[in-house]
């Protein structure tokens, strides 16, 4: 039997990932059953749409997903009450709907019922529903049904309480803040999305997440591929594994080799014991190479051998290793053109576009996402630095649906995250939100809609003054093109078509760190661009 303590321990971690909803509550559903003994489990979630009871998960192969009316059958008056039921005797309870039973030729004979709500207070936001509890351990030979008993009844509203707080935590979560039932905004926690153009993504993701295929994430930068890379391996065989993150434009080039493959003591001044390398520590689970377009040239050589044969070497050692791991590969650039160009291997971009997902930017999900993103950050920025429940005024929304938002969903959060701790009331106006920033025009001002209009002879190239030096004159360059894309040094980067530590550098002014990592590789091309 399984341990009752450790399930509700359990669930709470596993709400707080990008975990697939049905699939998790499934899961609940086979632990509850076995934990209570009973035959079936159901877990019914109120929906806030259209006001009745859905399962989200039945364990009941003849029907996998169920509707009832508030009110109606035994998890259908739960709800409405909000009290808890149980019953030895099915068939002598008037409050029990028999065609399910009917439909599926399952009989129904003993039933213990829950209401999932918050500390057995507030709105019912489901029930959790067991049914036909086993005889073992009693008198088998009885006629009469086995009930469940009153520790079991507290069992399952604890349980009910525990699955009420990690519905909280997630993005599975009322419409309204203390309004009644759940609203889905998505298959998976913690992203939020139900267009058109989300839902191919969703389906990939899916079929992805079913095999140990190599997975090439696509899209602007700010789009969310890393939260859909984690949800690749939590829905995956291989969740129980580490998840390994790799950022490829933020390794060093001179240690990118020993930061994948790790290193041998005495392998290079400073190596002064063995290190394992990220590959050896995603072992059993899953490596997500992040920005994998910037990764030098002299590197993917060594990747492409451990994509295809799962073996490589630590930086000066002989020993051929091997790993047991799920690659996710993930780029904002345009790898056809790197290839084209000698940037990126082909062969490495051939093996890594194995399945191909492509994010689409904020933009062009709909108004109505950019509401529901934006009020789900709200929520969860409110709760972190403790404001009232918040409120987006009518101003705050036409400003977030009128921007263009070219750093997408995280530029979106980060506007919101700014507006909650400038609006300590909880509510949110157009006052709140930072000033959407503009290309600067020739005559080196900022347009703003409070200002006059700019000359119509205008262009957003950054005026550089004659009588600098080249390394001054490309530092102010890409300072104002940072400045142009509200400080995102990766969007900076993408547009410039270099890396994102070329960017640091430069503004640093650390020219002969550049220098330096040229002459260290003779006659190999800069990786950065």
């Amino acid at each position: 039997m399984v341990n009752r303590l450790s399930l509700l321990v359990d669930l709470a971690s596993l709400l707080t990932r990008e975990v697939d909803f049905d699939a998790l509550l499934a899961t609940t559903c086979e632990r509850v059953a076995e934990a209570l003994s009973a035959e079936r489990a159901t877990i019914w979630l109120v929906d806030a749409e259209r006001g009745d009871l859905v399962s989200r998960v039945a364990i009941l192969p003849e029907l996998p997903t169920l509707r009832l009316p508030l009110g109606r059958g035994i998890a259908g008056w739960v709800a409405r009450t909000g009290d808890p039921v149980r019953i030895a005797d099915a068939s002598k309870d008037e409050r029990f709907d028999a065609s399910v039973d009917k439909t599926t030729g399952y009989t129904t004979r003993s039933i213990l019922a829950v209401p999932i709500r918050e500390e057995g207070r507030g709105p019912v936001r489901g029930v959790v529903q067991v049914l036909n509890r086993s005889a073992h351990g009693t008198n088998a030979t009885t006629a009469s049904p086995v009930a469940f008993d009153e520790e079991d009844e507290k069992y399952l509203l604890a349980l009910a309480g525990q699955i009420a707080r990690a519905f909280s935590l997630t993005t599975l979560r009322p419409a309204n803040e203390g309004g009644p039932g759940l609203t889905l905004r998505g298959p998976f926690n913690r992203i939020i999305g139900r267009s058109p153009e989300l839902r191919a993504v969703y389906e990939r993701v899916t079929l992805a997440a079913q095999t140990d295929a190599t997975v090439l994430l696509r899209g602007e930068t700010g789009t969310g591929k890393g939260l859909f890379s984690r949800a690749i391996h939590v829905n995956s065989g291989r969740q129980a594994g580490p998840f390994v993150t790799v950022d490829c434009t933020t390794l060093p080039i001179q240690l990118v080799e020993s930061e994948l493959f790790g290193h041998e003591r005495g392998a290079f001044t400073g190596a002064d014991r063995r290190v394992p390398g990220r590959v050896e520590l995603a072992q059993g689970g899953t490596l997500f190479l992040d920005e994998i377009g910037d990764l030098p040239h002299d590197v993917q050589g060594k990747l492409l051998r451990f994509l295809q044969e799962r073996t490589f070497e630590r930086v000066g050692g002989r020993q051929t290793m091997t790993a047991d791991v799920r690659v996710v590969c993930a780029t904002h650039q345009d790898l056809e053109q790197r290839v084209a160009d000698g940037r990126f291997r082909g062969d490495l971009y051939y093996r890594i576009r194995v399945v191909e997902i492509e994010i689409p930017p904020l933009r062009t999900r709909g108004e109505t996402e950019i509401e529901q993103l934006a009020i789900h950050f709200a929520d969860m920025y409110a709760k972190r630095y403790k404001r009232p429940p918040p409120v987006l005024g009518p101003d705050a929304l036409a400003v977030l649906r009128a921007h263009t938002w070219p750093g997408n969903v995280r530029e979106l959060e980060h506007w919101v995250e700014s507006a909650i701790v400038l609006a300590p009331d909880g509510r949110v106006g157009a006052s709140h939100l930072p000033r959407p920033r503009k290309a600067a025009s020739v005559t080196g001002r900022t347009s703003d809609p409070g200002l006059p209009a700019a000359p119509a002879a205008t262009t957003t190239a950054p005026i550089v003054p004659l009588g600098l030096t080249l390394e001054e004159a490309t530092r102010r360059y890409v300072a104002a093109t940072v400045d142009v894309c509200d400080g995102n040094k990766a969007e900076a980067a993408r547009r410039l078509d270099v890396g994102r530590n070329t960017i640091g550098r430069i503004l640093k002014g650390e020219r002969e760190s550049v220098t330096d990592d040229r002459e260290s590789r003779p006659g190999a091309c800069d990786e950065d661009g």
